[in-house]
């Protein structure tokens, strides 16, 4: 670490520490005028920054990413607007608990290079609301896309009112460099999206950290369902800026009583089921022989793209490449995440079969994150979902819509999706401004409260038992 360096990272975290500072003085009504105006650019700039983010990483489609801008500013503006983030934000009568809300501090937040606009911009409303300045690490391949989103926002917020440097941007592409900021006891939460080695580089930095895991989402599609419809949602999940949501589909679990309904439906809806001699090219340049992971060339690339880079042939139109299966694990590469329109596919025997193939992908790469199903038999997906180990499961919906929130259910909008213990995160939720809040509580004794008796004589005497003393208790509480 050079101390050109040091010196850099000081200067940008004594400026967020200073306009914490500023930023901890500031009413609600100053903050949501913030937060409104930020969203107003973040909107109105949706287009230009998905093209930017588009041509900058190669990945998916500027028109997909144009929504994923939308999502990131319209309904998350629409989710956060009218949430208490200042003082007071509840008052109890009852049990006397009055709970004021306190900005956390400066916030380093790590941008995924799938979605760069789209999280720079989710992550500075729900920091703004908060009033949390945000230092946003940008990936490497998505550096110019990403400056350029916060320079809009931080523009918007300074003419509303906001305190300076309450945006920032640290450089990218040194790892020692971000892992020094992250580190620092000035930074009082990381917000990690990224890859798995990112997010336990947050975890291990000694400050307080939310990170998010890997997807791996399974999808059973149960005999009672409506197979056109499962489909269809299916393909418009998978297809989505070409599968670079973390909760899109991997894999298709079926009964073999379907299955030949299921293939001919998917064939009718442009998808193409590789032979096993086209399944093992495809996973050659799907995942890396080293790691087990896939191979960045791939991420967010077209079926049709994907399929010229494996020398194969498939039909034109072809939406996703469909690989059916027999096991899963490193036998069987395509069983793991793969961020682009492939889909593995798995045919059981029984629905206990089916249970057994969703919770093996759910281990090997997914726990926590997110499930799906399509069923028209509740006690069927009740079940089914107390089997999951998953933070969200989708039912009827696509996943990569549906698990981001505001769209097909009333979860948070986020692009940070908890994954709970089993992804090694500290919850299961969609995160969103109320994550980025510390909570005083007020405890104020009541006049005619009846409280526990500390008189603890009482305690000593052997003969008194359990019943007695919970008979006495019962009385008094």
């Amino acid at each position: 670490m050079t101390e050109e360096m040091i010196k850099k990272a000081n200067e940008l975290l004594e400026k967020a520490s200073y306009a914490a500072a500023v930023f901890q003085q500031f009413d609600q009504e100053q903050t949501d005028r913030i937060v409104e105006r930020v969203f107003q650019t973040g909107f109105n700039n949706r287009i230009k920054l998905a093209k930017m983010a588009n041509d900058e990483t190669g990945i998916g489609n500027w028109q997909d990413k144009v929504m994923k801008n939308v999502i990131a500013t319209l309904l998350v503006y629409d989710d956060i607007k009218n949430e208490k983030t200042v003082g007071v934000i509840s008052q109890n009568e009852n049990t006397g608990i009055t709970e004021i809300a306190q900005p956390l501090g400066p916030i380093f937040a790590v941008t995924p290079v799938t979605n760069p606009t789209s999280t720079v911009l989710f992550k500075t409303l729900i920091c703004l609301k908060t009033r949390n300045p945000i230092l946003i690490s940008a990936h490497r391949g998505a550096e110019k896309s990403c400056v350029e989103t916060a320079r809009i926002c931080y523009e918007a917020a300074l003419k509303a009112g906001a305190p300076e440097d309450c945006i920032q941007i640290i450089p990218a592409g040194s790892r020692e460099f971000t892992q020094m900021i992250m580190s620092d006891p000035k930074i009082a939460l990381i917000l990690a999206t990224g890859g798995t080695g990112l997010v336990k580089a947050a975890y291990s930095s000694g400050n307080p950290a939310i990170g998010v895991g890997p997807g791996n989402v399974p999808v059973f599609i149960d005999v009672s369902a409506d197979i056109p419809f499962a489909i269809g949602n299916i393909i418009a999940s998978k297809t989505f800026d070409n599968g670079t949501i973390c909760a899109s589909e991997q894999s298709v679990i079926v009964e073999t009583q379907i299955e030949k309904e299921v293939i001919a439906e998917f064939e009718k809806q442009h998808c193409y089921f590789l032979t096993p001699e086209e399944i093992k090219k495809v996973e050659r340049i799907a995942i890396s022989v080293d790691s087990g992971t896939m191979s960045p060339f791939i991420v967010g690339q077209s079926a049709a793209i994907i399929a010229k880079r494996a020398e194969i042939d498939i039909p034109e139109g072809t939406k996703i490449l469909m690989a059916k299966l027999d096991g899963v694990g490193n036998g069987y590469p395509l069983s793991a995440e793969v961020l682009a329109p492939v889909l593995a596919f798995y045919s059981t025997k029984d629905y206990q079969g089916a249970i057994k193939v969703c919770i093996d992908l759910n281990f090997l790469g997914g726990i926590g994150h997110s499930v799906g199903i399509y069923a028209n038999d509740e006690k069927r997906i009740l079940e089914w979902s107390q089997l999951m180990n998953a933070g969200r499961i989708l039912v009827n919906t696509p996943t990569s819509h549906g698990a981001v929130g505001g769209t097909y259910n009333t979860l948070p909008t986020s692009f940070t999706l908890g994954c709970g213990t089993g992804g090694k995160n500290i919850t299961t939720e969609n995160i969103s401004a109320r994550h980025l809040i510390n909570i005083q509580r007020i405890c104020r004794k009541k006049p005619n409260h009846k409280y526990f008796s500390f008189d603890s004589s009482k305690y000593f005497d052997e003969s008194l038992d359990v019943e007695i003393i919970m008979n006495e208790y019962n009385k008094n509480i």
